[in-house]
């Protein structure tokens, strides 16, 4: 199966390298490099350097509503789509760029907790279970 990835922490490295283990992960779409540390040092995201490590394009996308972006996810003809905490909503147009659509890894059980930080919802609730859940993005 053709992937395309789209991810950013290094909490979604783990699931880059199993992905490219058993599928042809096409490409990778992250963040920009952006400023790190305390030297605030430009640095590519975790899943960009993995990404360079394991031989895989990356995509770094100011602007995912530019046409180009969409036409060059198009250009990959990927069956599918794996996003794991990439941290932007993505554009309608973006959706249709794969034959059988985009699929989010979400670390909790939907609906409970969702937002920026499920995990340490869930634990500030006392949760003694996390969860995960693997839906497929719609507008």
């Amino acid at each position: 199966m053709r992937l395309i990835f789209a991810g950013t922490p290094s909490v979604a490295v783990p699931s880059l390298e199993y992905l490219a283990a058993h599928h042809d992960v096409v490409a990778v779409l992250t963040r920009a490099p952006a400023p790190y540390g305390r030297k605030r040092t430009i640095l590519p995201s975790p899943v960009h350097q993995q990404a360079e490590k394991l031989g895989i394009p990356v995509l770094t996308p100011a602007d995912l509503h530019d046409p180009r972006v969409c036409h060059e996810l198009d250009s990959y003809q990927a069956d599918a789509a794996a996003v794991v905490a990439y941290g932007k909503i993505l554009p309608q147009a973006i959706l249709h760029t794969t034959t059988h659509g985009w699929y989010n890894l979400h670390f909790s059980s939907v609906p409970r907790w969702r937002g920026a930080a499920p995990v340490q919802y869930a634990i500030a609730a006392g949760d003694k279970t996390i969860g995960t859940c693997v839906f497929r993005v719609e507008k």
